[in-house]
């Protein structure tokens, strides 16, 4: 089922214009989330993450768009489809109303919802080889709308590309300044003993939800430190450990960059402390 301007209707029914400015120019925004057993998790820092996009890209924000309203919408379209399902994926994406070439001529806005299941309400830890490299012929700018969920991903398309006929597993993604600034599909971290580093927002990292959440949880996380902090690539071989973050996947380690085979065990742990704090609500 998709949900279309606030209407729920069979996949086969929802038509969009082939003239939707998301389509053409990329002209959109979006949030992936995770529903776990009827609750939209980290719902807040979603809504006000997507609020935030919708004025960098300077889209005009309905009276509607109200917290309560757009979750209700969300929720209603996850048990349209999925009634009886536990885990979901559901993604809002934000367009803006077609007109103009390059130039809008309003910034009027729709919105559609879509949903998929998932295996489990929580997060796993996940033991599986898991081998990444870095993209190298391709930059991510260092600026403010690379921190957001925009439809522009080409670079993380070409990236994904390159993983899979490469046999890699995920991509690590440079910015102009040659730092290492996340993965294909998340955020990264590097553990240095006790000590947690990830890349600050001003690196272009995107501003994950889930990172977000890490760094809240720190204060009450004594065992560890964390840090933002510029990330050169020589530091990855250097790290006891390396992991990525999305709300979907939850913290996904990695085991193999080239040559160096990391520990897995700061990974489990968050994991853990993660779902513990989810429980808690």
């Amino acid at each position: 089922m998709i949900n279309l301007n606030g209407t729920i209707l069979p996949e086969q029914d929802a038509k969009i214009s082939p003239l939707n400015r998301g389509l053409f120019y990329g002209d959109a925004v979006f949030e992936t989330l995770r529903i776990s057993t009827g609750k939209i998790l980290f719902w807040e820092d979603h809504y006000l993450r997507l609020m935030a996009s919708m004025r960098i890209m300077r889209m005009d924000i309905p009276m509607n768009f109200t917290m309560e309203y757009l979750e209700e919408q969300i929720l209603n379209t996850a048990t349209a489809a999925n009634p009886d399902v536990q885990a979901i994926k559901a993604r809002l994406t934000v367009y803006r109303n077609e007109g103009g070439l390059y130039t809008p001529t309003n910034s009027s806005v729709s919105f559609l919802i879509t949903s998929e299941t998932l295996e489990t309400p929580f997060y796993l830890h996940n033991t599986k080889p898991y081998e990444v490299e870095l993209l190298k012929d391709y930059y991510l700018n260092s600026g403010l709308l690379s921190t957001i969920k925009s439809n522009n991903k080409l670079l993380h398309v070409l990236g994904g590309i390159f993983a899979r006929e490469n046999h890699y597993d995920n991509c690590l993604l440079l910015n102009e300044n040659k730092m290492v600034v996340e993965a294909l599909n998340g955020n990264l971290f590097l553990v240095f003993g006790n000590t947690i580093k990830t890349p600050p927002i001003s690196d272009g990292c995107l501003r994950g939800i889930l990172r977000k959440q890490l760094l809240d949880m720190a204060k009450q996380l004594p065992d560890y430190r964390f840090e933002e902090t510029t990330i050169s690539p020589f530091e990855l071989q250097k790290a006891d450990e390396l992991f990525v973050t999305n709300v979907i996947s939850g913290i996904q380690p990695i085991s193999k960059y080239r040559k160096k085979d990391y520990d897995t065990q700061v990974s489990k742990d968050l994991v853990t402390k993660l779902n513990v704090k989810i429980r808690l609500g």
